[in-house]
């Protein structure tokens, strides 16, 4: 690969590492911030529900923004936002003000999400596996970032605000890194509408299939750590196995799009993420304290090869850089609307039962939903999936 497309790769792997730490490092902490704010367990689901909700919703609006403002410029515009969100939780005093900062993170996450696939789509069309893959490697080598260096920061500090507002300097880094990736001065109109995309039951599919395995992961940022914490584990060993989650989760975003990168058809791949996702949801609900370094891994495997691939599924469908990116984006955004709400439906859970065991049966349940959907991902069916739907006939005299 040329010098010239290093830089641009290495500004897309630092903007991926900057896209979940502000989520991932709330669970280890989550017992001194709710004892901070107040801030009880229902409403501390909302620290993930409200940032995914407008990953969702950002999504959407992705295409939209582009058609009006360059690419490049809206990346590097909402990577400033993450960083003034993070940093603006050295002053969150109150459960208010936390959930303001997790709505401005959101907010830069969710553009940067639904803009940079088609960016990758138009400058690496030969390597979108490959890209895309780094892409979400450091996607999810940020979780981990984000639930180890959350406890070690508030341990050297001896605060959880400090800890959490030092997530801003990484995205700085990233805001001046994104100066790197190709210019592109004009807004891109794309052939596609959301509207015509929307009247395609495939988009739906997608959003349905990506949003049961994204809840997945959201519920995992959110609860894993406090499970661990309930069986007796402390705040940096209960960390250490979110941060094992996450790594694992990163591992097999970049290997598996590799190792499936010569086959059209990726439904192969996707069932295996898909079985390690079902063994993890089983081990934490059935035997939790059995192997759980063994639970973290496959758990994580699972749900971040399955991240991958179905980014890059979404990709496959169209052959058009514009018209692939929204398609991305529609999954995306009907994706984390619907992954928005696991957390806060487990948390509802366990105030009912006691215990987190009802949340994991019900994560099995959206694998085996998931399993039956991606089944129908035929590559085959690409076209005519994505093809117009016809017009109806004007009626005659």
């Amino acid at each position: 690969m040329k010098a010239a497309r290093l830089l641009p790769l290495a500004a897309i792997a630092l903007i991926g590492l900057n896209l979940r730490p502000f989520l991932t490092g709330i669970g280890p902490l989550a017992g001194a911030i709710s004892a901070a704010t107040g801030l009880g367990l229902q409403d501390m689901a909302l620290l993930t529900l409200l940032p995914m909700l407008l990953m969702g919703i950002g999504a959407f609006a992705g295409p939209l923004l582009q058609r009006r403002i360059a690419p490049r410029r809206l990346v590097m515009l909402a990577l400033a936002l993450l960083a003034f969100g993070s940093f603006l939780r050295l002053f969150a005093a109150s459960g208010a003000l936390l959930l303001g900062t997790a709505l401005l993170c959101g907010l830069g996450v969710a553009v940067v999400q639904a803009v940079l696939p088609s960016i990758i789509k138009r400058d690496f069309p030969q390597r979108v596996a490959i890209v895309m893959g780094l892409y979400s490697a450091m996607l999810m080598g940020g979780g981990a970032l984000g639930a180890q260096a959350a406890p070690l920061l508030v341990e050297a500090t001896g605060s959880w605000r400090v800890g959490l507002a030092l997530f801003a300097a990484p995205a700085i880094a990233a805001l001046a890194l994104a100066t790197q990736l190709p210019r592109d001065e004009t807004a891109r109109t794309g052939h596609g509408s959301m509207g015509a995309l929307l009247r395609r039951p495939r988009a739906w599919l997608l959003m349905a299939g990506f949003g049961l395995v994204n809840g997945g992961y959201a519920s995992s940022v959110a609860w894993l750590a406090p499970y661990y914490q309930d069986q007796g584990r402390g705040i940096a060993a209960s960390g250490t196995l979110l941060a094992v989650l996450a790594v694992a989760q990163a591992a097999a975003a970049l290997l598996l799009p590799v190792a499936a990168r010569g086959r059209t058809d990726r439904r192969g791949w996707l069932a295996l993420t898909l079985a390690m996702q079902a063994a993890g949801f089983a081990g934490l609900a059935f035997a939790p304290e059995a192997a759980p370094l063994a639970i973290a891994i496959l758990l994580g495997a699972g749900l971040g090869g399955c991240f991958a691939l179905m980014m890059i599924v979404a990709l496959d469908h169209l052959a058009d850089a514009a018209e692939a990116g929204a398609l991305s984006a529609l999954m995306q955004g009907g994706g984390f609307l619907l992954a928005a709400l696991p957390p806060w439906i487990v948390a509802a859970l366990h105030d009912r039962t006691g215990g987190f065991v009802a949340g994991w049966l019900l994560h099995l349940g959206c694998v085996a939903i998931a399993a039956m959907l991606i089944a129908r991902l035929a590559p085959g069916g690409y076209a005519s999936a994505m093809a117009a739907a016809p017009r109806a006939r004007p009626a005659t005299l």
